[in-house]
């Protein structure tokens, strides 16, 4: 049996390629694959070549931590499937179960177990290829810690940024509030519970909410801000939003684009604090009472409550993958989650 696989073969290239698939070992599983989701933030940036060549894909899963940013390589975290087949040392109740698994794009994938996540009963697959980000927004919530009452920023309403944002609408907080360029995508961020939306690139609806923050009393500008945009220069409005000894979480991965800093006004004199958050890890405050199976265990509640499969705008046969690159790069404003589907 042939495999196909998914390959970035220089930058803004991606092609199908066919490898045979090599016998199972006795602890391992072979998974087809039903559903993928392409990230919008991340994996753009490989298909953009903007990925340090020095640095592992990703420390934090098997599958792509000894793997180096250099083309050609496969990329991809969020696939959903159906075991297939089982090694003679795994228990034979495997086969046929629908399973989630940090894995690269590919019509099958060799793992074992232990690295597959079972979908809980009454979630669909197409929801739970939402599982990786989900995870993300509950670690950017835990790392943000928001409290009762505080005025929450989420800047940027990707996938990740909606999926912060409906997470936070669960909260008692004194005002949630996104802003992205995207019309749609402000649309999305009030149904799913936010207070406001607005445009960044709008000077109205900026001084529109810097009144609602009330920045020249106490307790004035946002107490906490979500940095989910992608784009380094939006951490200097991140500082202009934020209140005294205001939180900016940055959740955003940059690669190899560097941000310059407005450091000598606000952010000085206010003490404002910054968080670097990234979901391979907990902060270590946390360790004690949240490890991976606790994380799953609320983003799965969280996939139940939010419905995240109807952010899904496009659904791509595997073959046709360039095709769901290509809009992404290219028109991203008509482009939410991109779903790759697989086809026999």
């Amino acid at each position: 049996m042939n495999n196909r696989q998914l390959w970035f073969t220089k930058p803004y290239t991606v092609e199908i390629l066919q490898q045979p698939l090599r016998p199972l070992q006795p602890g391992e599983v072979l998974v087809h694959s039903l559903y993928s989701a392409i990230s919008a933030g991340s994996e753009m940036l490989v298909y953009q070549g903007q990925v340090p060549i020095d640095m592992a894909l990703d420390t934090g899963l098997d599958a792509l931590k000894q793997k180096q940013a250099s083309f050609p390589l496969q990329y991809g975290y969020a696939a959903v499937g159906r075991i297939e087949q089982a090694g003679t040392q795994v228990d034979p109740s495997w086969i046929g179960k629908p399973v989630f698994a940090f894995q690269p794009h590919a019509s099958h994938f060799i793992t074992t177990p232990s690295q597959l996540v079972v979908l809980p009963d009454q979630i669909n697959p197409l929801a739970a290829v939402f599982l990786a980000n989900t995870e993300t927004a509950v670690n950017l919530v835990l790392d943000g810690n928001p409290q009762l009452g505080e005025k929450v920023i989420v800047l940027g309403q990707g996938i990740v940024g909606l999926l912060v944002s409906a997470v936070l609408a669960r909260f008692p907080l004194g005002g949630l509030y996104a802003l992205d360029r995207i019309a749609e995508r402000r649309s999305r961020a009030i149904t799913l519970g936010a207070n406001m939306a607005c445009d960044p690139g709008s000077t109205s609806e900026l001084a529109a909410l810097k009144k609602t923050l009330s920045r020249e009393s106490a307790g004035g500008g946002a107490d906490l801000v979500y940095e989910l945009t992608g784009t380094p220069a939006a951490l200097n409005l991140a500082i202009d939003l934020s209140g005294y000894s205001g939180r900016i979480v940055i959740g955003s991965w940059y690669g190899t684009r560097s941000a310059d800093l407005q450091l000598g006004g606000s952010f000085h004199r206010n003490r404002i604090r910054i968080i670097s958050s990234q979901v391979s890890t907990i902060a270590p405050e946390l360790t004690g009472r949240w490890d991976k199976t606790r994380r799953f265990e609320t983003a799965w509640e969280m996939i139940r409550k939010i419905r995240p499969e109807s952010l899904v705008t496009h659904r791509i046969p595997f073959a046709s993958a360039a095709e769901a690159y290509q809009l992404l790069d290219r028109s991203p404003d008509q482009a939410l989650q991109v779903i790759l589907e697989y086809q026999d």
